[in-house]
């Protein structure tokens, strides 16, 4: 029986613009972006983050761009990538960041397809855009957000801001919400390149429906460590601290988390579930490895799960205390996106008094479409569809499985310069997700895998490689897997799966063994752990062959296996 959940008031915006002014006006001295990296403009409150934006903005129509060009944005997490950002937003321009992972050619290319007029960038790019000045002709100003000696025409982002004249906010240009704003690109290679478009309507009704799901206040502490180029980040991560009145402080690297959220106490991270699996395990091996904490934290893990059930909230960060203090000792709430996390992870990490909760979007859908809440939750599900999102499944099979379709006012308005692309993905005004899915009796959204990776089990069943590799990621010895559907001569399409083992639980296996590490050991351990994820799957599921990869897979900005790249790999 669905209960009724109580929403939580929010502000009311219809742009980002609305939002940075609103912000600048109730938090204005408190502490709104700062890099914990040496940078130009590393720390500003929320008032000298709309200053930043106002003279920025002046200085950008000094240069001669025009209301609504395109402006491209690349660089790691910064204080300046926020700034840029948001200039665009409230002067009326339209923002395309890109993802500083990709190749030059790609990167080039998007550039390209975006018709940027203008490219502000981090000094790491700054011999890129000098040799791109070449051929890329639609590009007139080049802003880099550092001191390089590289190029002498290149704008500095720092200078501009400080000899603009700033303009008062009356004089700010007038934002249609429902125009383009921001066009994301989902890959970069040649002809392959989609870009996702994006309105400040479609950013603003996806911060109000989230905030009004997960409690997020002034009090807060955002440590950002995923790419703000991509929604989850940007939306998430920068635009709804910014929202609500709390900071962002932006990791100096994936390496230094756990540093990073001692040095700024963080209140929320926001993850991929990698992220979270790797601190989990590191967490179970350090209270294995000691004598005394692997006897008595099971009982007490079960003791305080009971104080939990009679409403006492606090108890196990009390009793925790020592694991709480390595993350910073404040942080309250774990959030998960990008793909879902291992619901054992989820109940791990919360039986140790942690907050977890996950949430399923697109980039397509700005980004959040369902998010589990902390006072309704379920591990192995995406989470309860927003407020404004409606969501069906398109023609379900028996167990009410079929494609996730949806309408909400913060579904994309379609791909850039792609006509064919957005109609082969609305139909009736519905977006189809590509994601297969169920929805159960409490209305919350369950992922079964995408469409285009389902097997075709020999029986006719449907089987989803996600649910597999889900369990097979559970074994210390295996650091990351795919599987795949492969012809067999004898027997037709059979479960196969390509594993990368983890160095590290071999060579612990070793040391303790002492035994060599060789061919044989690597074989033998792995098809053990085959069995074992064999035995919770039913026949039709079960894998029939595994090989071991030299390599770790490639992997998108999300820490997602770029699986087409896979596909004829065995």
């Amino acid at each position: 029986m669905k209960k009724e959940l109580k929403l939580y008031d929010v502000p009311r915006i219809n742009s980002i613009q609305e939002m940075v002014l609103n912000s600048a006006k109730s938090f204005g001295p408190k502490l709104a972006l700062e890099d914990l990296n040496d940078t130009p403009i590393n720390k500003i409150t929320f008032r000298e983050l709309q200053e930043n934006i106002l003279k920025f903005g002046s200085a950008l129509k000094e240069l001669g761009l025009k209301e609504r060009a395109h402006i491209a944005v690349i660089g790691e997490n910064r204080v300046q990538w926020a700034i840029a950002f948001l200039t665009s937003m409230s002067f009326n321009y339209v923002a395309v960041p890109i993802d500083k992972n990709l190749t030059k050619n790609e990167i080039q290319n998007i550039i390209h397809e975006s018709d940027a007029e203008a490219i502000i960038f981090s000094g790491s790019y700054s011999s890129m855009m000098a040799e791109g000045r070449n051929f890329l002709k639609a590009l007139k100003y080049y802003i880099c957000m550092d001191e390089t000696g590289e190029d002498k025409e290149f704008y500095k982002m720092a200078d501009l801001i400080r000899n603009a004249k700033p303009i008062h906010t009356e004089n700010l240009p007038v934002i249609n919400p429902d125009d383009l704003a921001e066009i994301i690109f989902t890959s970069g290679s040649l002809g392959r390149a989609k870009g996702v478009m994006l309105s400040q309507k479609n950013l603003s009704a996806n911060l109000m429906d989230m905030v009004s799901m997960v409690k997020i206040d002034n009090h807060d502490r955002f440590l950002s460590v995923l790419p703000m180029h991509h929604t989850y980040e940007c939306t998430c991560g920068m635009l709804c601290p910014l929202y609500t009145g709390a900071s962002v402080h932006f990791a100096r690297s994936l390496k230094t988390v756990v540093d990073d959220l001692q040095k700024v106490k963080a209140t929320i991270l926001l993850g991929v579930p990698l992220l979270y699996d790797k601190m989990f395990k590191r967490v179970m091996k350090g209270i294995r490895d000691d004598k005394v904490k692997s006897v008595i934290v099971p009982p007490l893990v079960k003791l305080t799960n009971l104080f939990s059930l009679v409403g006492l909230k606090d108890v196990k960060k009390k009793i925790f205390h020592e694991l709480h203090e390595k993350f910073g000792g404040s942080v309250r709430l774990f959030i998960a996106g990008g793909a879902a996390p291992d619901p054992l992870v989820a109940k791990g990490l919360r039986e140790f008094g942690f907050g977890f909760i996950q949430g399923y979007g697109l980039t397509e859908t700005s980004p959040i479409l369902a998010l589990n809440r902390t006072d309704a939750f379920k591990d192995d599900a995406a989470g309860l569809p927003l407020p404004h999102v409606q969501i069906k499944i398109n023609n379900p099979d028996e167990k009410g499985r079929g494609e996730i379709w949806t309408k909400a006012p913060n579904v994309m308005l379609g791909y850039y310069k792609n006509e064919k692309a957005t109609e082969n993905t609305f139909e009736s005004g519905w977006l189809k997700t590509g994601d297969i899915g169920f929805i159960d009796e409490d209305g919350f959204l369950h992922i079964n895998g995408r469409m285009k990776n389902v097997i075709i089990s020999k029986s006719g069943k449907n089987v989803f490689p996600e649910e597999i590799e889900d369990i097979l990621n559970r074994s210390p010895f295996i650091l990351e897997c795919l599987v795949l559907g492969e012809e067999d001569p004898k027997q037709g399409e059979i479960i196969s799966a390509q594993i990368v083992v983890d160095a590290e639980a071999f060579i612990e296996l070793a040391e303790n063994n002492q035994i060599q590490i060789n061919e044989e050991l690597l074989q033998s351990t792995i098809a053990g752990e085959v069995e074992k994820a064999n035995k919770q799957l039913a026949s039709h599921k079960q894998i029939k062959k595994f090989t071991i990869r030299e390599n770790e897979f490639e992997k998108t900005t999300t820490q997602k296996i770029k699986r087409f790249l896979v596909k004829n790999d065995n």
